[in-house]
């Protein structure tokens, strides 16, 4: 019985299914499909992900260590809210995690993490080179192109813990940036300033490297903040 019950727990393709359906509601809450503060019932997500109760609670369990879930006592899961106050507070320590984990991989950083950087950031400004309309259209492949180019940046930081609390922090301050666009214009300059940043890092400037990154995340934290009053309950 034991070695049955060990061998469903490994089973590949029993893993796989929690993979994909934990990182869908993830993916769903990043982007605001589920509003913040709403409730997270079992009918509902079984209908949407096709998966066993199971499944999503183990999903579910998942995001909740991430803080990305809450659970009530009696009433199930819900979305974690949102507030100004946690976007000023999340915002502080993902840029200090972002720019000691990007100087230390600058540092680091061997020829392949070079190739990695050029690379990550040729998909990315491919992107932003578009036309608004078009960028606009492809904003999923840049959602995912810009997540990794900041990967690339900080790939050879010698701190994994670092490297751990830093893309747990993205994923929180990514999650206010895409909620908060559904309100606010496109920015302009982004692709210059990743264009300082890159030419930076491979130049191996690395404090000037996280001097534009905290530039760049605290212009990116202003703007959000900016449109608050039309997606956060009390946002100033």
């Amino acid at each position: 019985m034991a070695g049955a019950t060990t061998q469903r727990r490994m089973n590949p393709s029993t893993v796989l299914v929690s993979h994909d359906v934990q990182s869908r509601l993830k993916g769903d809450i990043l982007d605001g499909r589920f509003a913040p503060g709403s409730k997270l019932g079992t009918a509902m997500l079984q209908e949407t992900y096709d998966a066993s109760v199971g499944t999503l609670r183990e999903a579910l369990s998942h995001l909740r260590s991430e803080g990305l879930v809450e659970m009530e006592a009696g009433r199930g899961f819900r979305v974690a809210p949102i507030s100004a106050e946690d976007l000023c507070d999340v915002s502080a320590l993902y840029i200090e995690f972002e720019e000691r984990a990007a100087v230390e991989s600058v540092l680091q950083g061997d020829e392949e993490w070079e190739t990695g950087v050029l690379t990550s950031f040729h998909r990315l400004a491919r992107i932003e080179a578009l036309p608004q309309k078009e960028r606009i259209e492809r904003s999923s492949e840049w959602l995912l192109y810009h997540r990794q180019f900041h990967e690339a940046l900080v790939a050879d930081c010698p701190s994994r813990w670092v490297l751990r609390v830093r893309a747990g922090l993205y994923d929180h301050m990514e999650r206010y940036r895409l909620i908060s666009q559904k309100h606010r214009p496109l920015s302009i300059h982004k692709r210059r300033e990743h264009e300082l940043i890159r030419d930076a890092a491979l130049a191996r400037r690395a404090t000037e490297v996280g001097q534009l990154l905290r530039s760049h995340l605290e212009e990116t934290t202003q703007t959000v903040l900016k449109y608050a009053p039309q997606f956060i309950p009390g946002g100033t």
